[in-house]
């Protein structure tokens, strides 16, 4: 069988030559360090997945924001969806 040589990018190289010249050693706490590794990829996957919510909102408000939304071209749960984001990183603020 044919053996085949993946080319590598530059960091990938510098990882395969720390394991030929054995830099690299087994984790004492291997299994607790492969349980924090899952569980920080699956947090990492929930955080970038969506998430279905209900909620109410004032039949005037709703009314007005689908007027802008259409005004721009979009479905307005987009529009809805931009502003929760756009506050959930402070780039906007509100004044309650």
């Amino acid at each position: 069988m044919k053996k085949v040589n993946p080319k590598l990018d530059k960091q990938e190289k510098k990882i395969e030559k720390a394991l030929e010249r054995k830099e690299f050693v087994s984790a004492s706490n291997l299994n607790s360090t492969k349980h924090l590794f899952k569980e920080a990829a699956k947090n990492y996957k929930e955080l970038h997945q969506t998430k279905r919510i209900t909620i109410r909102v004032n039949q005037g408000d709703l009314i007005k924001v689908k007027a802008k939304a259409k005004r721009s071209n979009i479905p307005y749960q987009t529009l809805l969806n931009a502003l929760i984001r756009q506050f959930a990183q402070n780039r906007t603020s509100i004044q309650i």
